[in-house]
């Protein structure tokens, strides 16, 4: 791991702003100044190669193989390896004052200034430097990669005599002697590449026009670079050709005079070709150069800056009072759209193209962390994205049978389409990638409603995927005919070769799931479609059975103790690795340990569980979120720049707003800052999407399962303003959050419905619809036991009648503790004072027994048995038009509620057969203001039992206590004689004042 060095660059809303030369941070300065589009890449280092970390000029999917020397192999190893290729440098400008050296390195430094301006799309520098002889000079550099002529990139270079005349030379090359970065011992470092891997096949220059033509060793990809060049000066000059092994070169030799501007315009353009040189790239590259240099470099950068102009009406995310957090944002957008505009068909490395960590390789990270921005945002770039997934299926299908599977097995990492994995435990073996790719795909055709992609692309992919998991899995008997799926790996990359990985299990059967649904809509709907398809792949109904049978006997390790789902069947079974006690200088873990040891441990690099909570949210309650998240997180090391985001985003949803905004900055400006010590290899493509996920999932709170959009905000305490756009289905929706407010706005199409929480909201074009976040009384949620009637002496007679049974010592003191749990947490209180253990079958047994006592009991109640003055309160609420609920820990709860004649108040009742979780976790309440489409703000929950008050306030109600010693209840009443609607009106609308009062504090 390289050492940390923090970048302080100026604060702007709209630059990266390096105010002065700082050698030591070279390397990561050049990842950060790295300019693309997409297809070609070209690192920030200087034009003129000195000072220097690494240069670097890169096109998507162009690459070099090998063979990979095992010292023991075994079938299914990879044959060769795979790598970017470092290419042809083009937009090398040296420059000589006097035959001194331009460098920034010697001489005298009297003015610096490096801005990426991210409106304009353009790397500026502005330097006053004296040469050793005492030579002072001005420069003006520009630097462009165009993001609308997928083949050009541009320099400006300007040159002014401050204190003398003096001569100048100019070399504008093309430097074809390049290296790529040799592994030493960081593996995620560098490349396989030992040699030099591009020989020249062909070079000239003549007049202004120069080129070199080189091809890979083993690959035969051919890459032509070649460059034009523009002298603009009324000074007189000679021009030189120089012609190496390596490099082309056009010299400039011009003497100047004092203030007098020489400006050089370098346009330079790379084409590549997939058949090595047979393609005429020369002839490509001179049409498109003689036409750009008719074109004076201003309307060039006009060109680029009126793109960047639609980008940022499109895709801007606006945030008020965090400067900080605002030049990070716009800095990771910016990156996105310059790894992605013209991929065509290709993926996006883990660097992108701005260095060769990874060796260039292409991973899970664009369709999971990636993928969502280009899909709301830019649904042609997504959808491209997928397709290379599509164009690479027949080698997927190579790998499934290499592996022994049917169907297609995607590669974990790759370029080509054939793994490039060595060692399988952290590669082969995460077999999620299968189901990670299929989540893009239904996530791109649910919001975009492409149908036309899924008859086309997205059926054959998802069902030849599909076919993996049958062959992948086995029924076991032992776990009652469960489907499981042993050794595999997840996404946390510390605990690798397990058996029931929880992520790829919840993956894989959500993947079945959509498949099995797919299969039913195709015949529906497009039958002959279908067909096709069918023909084709040659898919039996048989196997469409066995998919949906797998998918409903899908085994989820859950650990019933501690309520939590298990990572793999045997997490608990290993210790606990001690963090603390770990140097902070020995992380990531993987540099310092052998695998088998990190293997061995409670340890995680990346938040595997967690992860699943976020993809699969819907299928979890808040409080199995809570407790999951709460287990696994102090587990997290942090070693992984994908772990941030996806802990802000479920910090957010379990409204710990300030640990959100902290993982949130780790990832925000993870390359900004050097985050993670190892920026100078290139930018944290996976984080950087990561970050508009935490921002509009995290604290924008949208989720959009099946397609169905909906929002919860929470913004952080500092920050006044978030606003972004959305593009759904060819409606762009302007979602602008305040303190105080939201607003949606549909700014293009004709009408779209979404959700604000459980609230549908119809938009139309062009009408604002406003929505207070502020709370206001809407439901009262009740407890029953204690609140609305006394059942706790039925409750204590049945217990008691139990006990003595079973000669159990049960008293009224004893029964204290049991209010407003659950039948079998009761017993087992019970239990474990009289000291004894029981399994769960006989303990289910006793709660059964326990409860027919109780319903002969409360046969006796009847409506003398409601407490004091709840009746009336329950007509007032009635007439205000305020919902009603119920959440009880009694099964019995609808029967109780009809003996005292009130089910028509309530609109509805929730008891512990609708959850999984009981008091004091918030299940239950969730469960109410759900049903009753209530924000939870907007809820008052009644409670007189310490645990029932926990679960109110754990689901973000204001909490009413009856009774005495109830810690946290916003509001504690001796009695229900003392609950009245105006007593709650006044005190729910005090708490609101304050927080009126703290609002306009933070504003």
């Amino acid at each position: 791991m390289s050492k940390k060095h923090n970048i302080s660059f100026l604060l702007d809303e709209w630059k990266i702003i390096e105010p002065e030369f700082n050698f030591h941070i070279l390397p990561q300065s050049e990842s950060i100044f790295s300019l693309s589009n997409g297809y070609i890449g070209i690192r920030g280092n200087y034009e003129e190669n000195q000072p220097l970390f690494r240069r670097g000029s890169y096109i998507n999917g162009f690459y070099e193989s090998g063979p990979i020397n095992y010292g023991e192999k075994y079938h299914g190893y990879i044959d060769n390896h795979q790598s970017i290729v470092n290419i042809t440098d083009g937009k090398v400008i040296e420059l000589l004052v006097d035959n001194e050296p331009f460098n920034l390195s010697t001489g005298k430094i009297h003015k610096y200034r490096r801005e990426l301006d991210m409106l304009k799309g353009i790397l500026y520098r502005y330097i006053i430097w004296e040469s050793p002889s005492g030579n002072k000079v001005e420069l003006h550099v520009k630097r462009m990669v165009s993001l609308t002529e997928k083949h050009l990139c541009a320099i400006s270079y300007k040159i002014k005599s401050l204190n003398s005349n003096i001569n100048i030379k100019i070399n504008s090359k093309i430097e074809g002697n390049v290296f790529d970065k040799i592994i030493k011992k960081d593996p995620r470092v560098g490349s396989n590449l030992k040699r030099k891997v591009l020989k020249i096949i062909d070079k000239n220059i003549s007049d202004t026009f120069g080129y070199i033509h080189s091809i890979t060793n083993k690959t035969k990809l051919s890459v032509l670079c070649a460059m034009e060049n523009i002298i603009n000066t009324e000074i007189e000059y000679n021009i030189n050709h120089i012609v190496t092994d390596n490099t082309v070169n056009l010299q400039i030799d011009i003497n100047t005079n004092l203030n007098q501007e020489v400006e050089l315009v370098k346009y330079f353009t790379y084409f590549s070709s997939e058949i090595g040189f047979k393609l005429n790239l020369l002839e490509e590259a001179k049409k498109l150069l003689n036409h750009y240099k008719n074109i004076c470099f201003d309307e060039l950068l006009l060109l680029q800056e009126n793109y960047l102009k639609e980008f940022w009406t499109k895709s801007d995310i606006k945030i008020e009072n965090d400067l900080p957090v605002q030049q990070s944002i716009r800095f990771n957008l910016f990156q996105l759209i310059q790894a992605a505009k013209f991929s065509d068909g290709k993926s996006l490395g883990a660097k992108g193209l701005t260095g060769e960590g990874y060796n260039g390789h292409y991973f899970w990270d664009t369709e999971i962390y990636i993928m969502p921005f280009f899909i709301y945002n830019y649904p042609d770039i997504a959808k491209s994205l997928l397709f290379y997934r599509y164009s690479i299926l027949d080698k997927a299908r190579e790998r499934a049978n290499q592996m022994s599977h049917c169907g297609a097995l995607y590669p974990w990492r790759t370029i080509n389409g054939e793994e490039a994995s060595e060692y399988y435990p952290g590669g082969t073996a995460q077999y999620h990638i299968n189901a990670d790719v299929i989540y893009a795909v239904k996530k791109y055709i649910d919001i975009n409603n492409d149908i036309d992609f899924l008859k086309n692309y997205g059926a054959e992919m998802l069902f030849e995927t599909a076919r993996l998991w049958i062959g992948l899995g086995h029924y076991v008997k032992e776990k009652k005919g469960r489907f499981c799926i042993n050794a595999v790996t997840g996404p946390d990359e510390y605990t690798a070769i397990v058996n029931n990985n929880c992520y790829t299990n919840l993956m894989a059967k959500y993947h079945l799931e959509y498949a099995v649904n797919i299969v039913k809509f195709l015949k529906e709907n497009y039958i002959n479609d279908f067909e096709s398809i069918v023909k084709k792949i040659d898919l039996k109904e048989s196997e469409v059975e066995e998919w949906k049978k797998a998918s409903l006997l899908m085994y989820i390790p859950y650990d019933r103790k501690n309520e939590i789902y298990l990572q793999d069947d045997a997490f608990l079974n290993r210790p606990k690795l001690d963090l603390q006690k770990i140097p902070p200088n020995n992380f990531p873990l993987l540099l310092y340990f052998h695998p088998l040891v990190i293997y061995r441990h409670q340890v995680l690099k990346q938040p595997d569980v967690v992860m699943a909570l976020f993809l699969l949210g819907n299928r979890f309650s808040v409080s199995e979120k809570r407790k999951n998240f709460d287990f696994y997180d102090p587990l997290t090391t942090g070693d992984s720049s994908l772990s941030p985001c996806i802990q802000s985003i479920i910090s957010a949803e379990l409204n710990n707003i300030k640990k959100s905004y902290e993982y949130f900055m780790k990832t925000s400006r993870i390359d900004l800052d050097n985050n993670y010590g190892n920026t100078d290899d290139g930018l944290h493509l996976a984080a950087i999407g990561g970050t508009w996920l935490s921002l509009v999932y995290g604290f924008a709170g949208m989720r959009d399962y099946n397609g169905v959009i909906s929002f919860k905000p929470q913004l952080p305490d500092k920050w006044q303003r978030l606003k972004f756009n959305l593009l759904i289905n060819r409606n762009l929706i302007n979602i602008d959050i305040y303190k105080d407010k939201i607003i949606y706005t549909l700014l293009e199409g004709s009408e779209i419905d979404i959700f604000h929480e459980n609230q549908k909201i119809n938009l139309k074009k062009g009408i604002k619809e406003v929505i207070s976040l502020l709370p206001k009384l809407e439901a009262v949620i009740f407890d029953l036991d204690g609140v609305i009637t006394d059942t706790s002496r039925y409750h204590y007679k049945a217990w008691k009648i139990l006990a003595d049974e079973e000669g159990l010592i049960f008293d009224e003191l004893m029964n204290q503790y049991l209010k407003g749990i659950s039948r079998m947490e009761s017993l087992e209180i019970i239990l474990k004072n009289n000291k004894i253990i029981l399994d769960y079958d006989k303990k289910k047994k006793l709660c059964e027994r326990k409860n027919n006592y109780y319903k002969e009991l409360i046969k006796e109640i009847t409506p003398e048995n409601i407490l004091p003055n709840i009746l009336h309160f329950l007509n007032d609420l009635k007439k205000e038009n305020i919902k009603i609920a119920l959440a009880s820990a009694s099964k019995n709860a609808k029967d109780i509620v009809s003996r005292l004649e009130l089910r028509s108040y309530f609109d509805f009742i929730a008891d512990p057969s609708n959850i999984k979780n009981g008091k004091p976790n918030p299940d239950i309440f969730y469960l109410a203001a759900d049903k009753l489409k209530v924000s939870n703000k907007n809820c008052i929950g009644i409670e007189d039992a310490q645990a029932g008050v926990d679960a109110i306030k754990s689901a973000g109600m204001y909490a009413v206590g009856i009774g005495k010693n109830l810690k946290f209840a916003d509001l504690l009443l001796t009695n229900s004689n003392n609950l009245t609607l105006k007593k709650l009106k006044t005190e729910f609308k005090g708490q609101l004042l304050a927080n009126i009062e703290e609002l306009e504090v933070i504003l």
